[in-house]
C-alpha cells in the first residue's frame, strides 16, 4: 500500500519552478509565440529591443499621459515576447506614473531584457 501512496503522489520539486520564467526572456513562451522558428525568435527579439529602447526615450521625456501610453505599449510589447519583468515594470509606470522608483525598476528590467537578448544573438 506505501508503494501505491509514493507512485501517485505529486513530487516535492519546488512547487513546479520553471527555469524559464526566472529568466529576462520566457523562452519558453517565445518560441510558443514563433511556433519554434529560431531565426523569427531573434528577429522579434531584436525588434523588441529596438522598440524598447525608443519607448524608454519617450518615458524619460513624456507628460504623465504620454508616460501612461508608452508604458502601456512597452507592457504590451513585453508580454508578447515573454519578458515577463519587464512587462510587469511597466505595468507599475502605468498605474502610478508619477513614482519615480517605478520608472527605476523599469529602466533596470528593461536592460536586464536587452542584456539577455544580445547573449543570445551572439
Amino acid at each position: 500500500m506505501a508503494a501505491l501512496k509514493i507512485a501517485f503522489e505529486a513530487p516535492d520539486n519546488l512547487a513546479g519552478a520553471c527555469p524559464s520564467k526566472s529568466r529576462p526572456i520566457d523562452l519558453v513562451h517565445l518560441a510558443t509565440q514563433t511556433m519554434g522558428d529560431k531565426l523569427l525568435e531573434i528577429e522579434v527579439l531584436q525588434l523588441f529591443a529596438r522598440q524598447t529602447r525608443q519607448l524608454m526615450k519617450e518615458l524619460s521625456s513624456a507628460d504623465a499621459d504620454a508616460t501612461v501610453t508608452s508604458a502601456h505599449r512597452l507592457k504590451g510589447a513585453a508580454l508578447a515576447v515573454g519578458a515577463f519583468g519587464v512587462a510587469e515594470a511597466a505595468g507599475a509606470v502605468e498605474t502610478e506614473p508619477e513614482q519615480a522608483v517605478h520608472l527605476a525598476a523599469l529602466s533596470a528590467a528593461v536592460i536586464e531584457a536587452e542584456l539577455f537578448i544580445l547573449k543570445l544573438c551572439r
